[in-house]
């Protein structure tokens, strides 16, 4: 393996660290809005698939909007799709405002769906953007580097759902019998509460917006690199018919889609399967904020390992540790399945990355649309946690808790990863 390349040069470094800065900047919001299915459930009083519907629309604006901007990007530059990203994201987040004046779930889902035209466009470009920083044999080991930052962002979105948003909702007060006090009340008191309620969700979203805002003030006025002999014709039927033909990228869009999968069911519902052990949402959070730190650390470890062995390797084994932390999740009752559920993320740490890297390797001039494919994948986070809640809204399956049964899904998906670990091992060899 590489051991002394320079992975990001010094004339590159000021825009790395910007473009970097972006992975945190999705990483909040990708992880304040997790939490927000469990308190959306209560508040709006809705079942565990509805509440579901926030990771269907957060993520289902992923699918919508890749191409799109994938042939924005070759069209015109990386900045300028940076660029259109952050402005959406903003609208996306300060359009929170008035879907809590309404006090329509509805409302809420388009505010995150617009807001996920603009991750859209932001992953479809920054990821390939910073492949291209460099020399392309140090490449994952670059992307590793920056989407080490990623979960940085997430601890915070975290933190700030923790201490300022699940700690502070009223309709979460329970009573000495472990009850939530809220289903108890009048239609009156009721509304009051959800008034109060989605005042706390909103007012982060808003802040957020802004500081998007400012953002996009500094990126538009710093000086970028541009792509050399960067080719700006778009013929997309040409690469996707490329694509479709390229085995190793075709099988790392499948296996991003269940990775995807996997990392929103295992943070969304761990508070669910807290819950079920009768843990309160806000303390249920902080095993999630946990989750996270145990994710950046392996993150910074795996991308270290990197260094030294084949990435493909350390795809395939990572794959198979979360096979067995999440047996432990399914098949124990109690508080170890839970430390195996939180186990469980330090495997997952570097997958997104890892299949990005190896799917889009000697891909050229296709690898912006090859991109896109990619973080279309994500729309493995909209499909899958509704069934999962789904699973959860049976309440027993097969004589155990149907939470702890609902995680089959996730081990399903680590099975699909560590076959693509293999294949690109054992079948995808020569496409280095």
């Amino acid at each position: 393996m590489v051991k002394n390349e320079i992975v990001v040069s010094r004339k590159v470094l000021v825009p790395f660290i910007l473009i970097t800065s972006l992975f945190a900047l999705w990483g909040f919001a990708n992880d304040i809005t997790n939490p927000m299915v469990a308190a959306f459930k209560t508040v709006m009083e809705i079942s565990n698939a509805k509440a579901a519907l926030i990771q269907f629309a957060f993520y289902g604006g992923y699918a919508t909007m890749a191409i799109p901007a994938a042939l924005f990007v070759k069209k015109y530059s990386y900045k300028k799709g940076i660029l259109v990203g952050l402005a959406l994201y903003a609208t996306g987040a300060l359009l929170f405002y008035p879907a809590a004046q309404f006090e329509m779930f509805g409302f809420f889902l388009v505010s995150l769906y617009i807001l996920t035209f603009g991750l859209a466009f932001l992953e479809t470009t920054a990821n390939p953007y910073i492949l291209s920083m460099g020399d392309e044999k140090t490449a994952t080991r670059r992307l590793n580097l920056a989407q080490s930052f990623n979960p940085v962002g997430s601890l915070f979105g975290m933190f700030v759902a923790s201490s300022f948003i699940l700690t502070a909702l009223e309709s979460d007060v329970r009573n000495e019998a472990g009850d939530l006090v809220f289903n108890t009340l009048s239609t009156a008191e009721k509304a009051a509460i959800r008034t109060n309620d989605l005042a706390i969700i909103r007012d982060p979203y808003v802040i957020l917006g802004f500081v998007v805002i400012l953002m996009f003030i500094i990126i538009a006025i710093s000086k970028m690199p541009v792509r050399k002999n960067a080719d700006h014709s778009v013929h997309p039927m040409i690469s996707f018919r490329r694509l479709i033909k390229n085995l190793k990228y075709r099988e790392g869009v499948i296996a991003q889609v269940f990775y995807v999968a996997a990392q929103i069911m295992c943070w969304t519902f761990i508070i669910h399967y807290a819950d079920n052990l009768g843990i309160p949402k806000a303390q249920a959070q902080n095993y999630n904020i946990i989750a996270m730190g145990i994710f950046l650390a392996s993150r910074f470890i795996s991308t270290m390992l990197m260094k030294y062995m084949n990435s493909r390797l350390l795809l395939t084994i990572f794959a198979l540790g979360g096979m067995a932390t999440i047996s432990g999740t399914i098949l124990i009752q109690g508080m170890g399945g839970l430390y195996c559920l939180i186990a469980t993320s330090a495997f997952m740490s570097l997958m997104f990355p890892t299949i990005y890297g190896i799917a889009l390797e000697g891909l050229r001039d296709d690898v912006t649309l090859g991109a896109a494919g990619l973080v279309m994948a994500i729309v493995g986070g909209a499909l899958m946690p509704p069934l999962q809640g789904a699973i959860i809204d049976m309440g027993t399956v097969a004589g155990m808790p149907a939470v702890n049964f609902s995680f089959i899904l996730p081990f399903i998906s680590f099975i699909v990863i560590a076959i693509y670990g293999y294949r690109t091992l054992k079948v995808h060899v020569n496409n280095y």
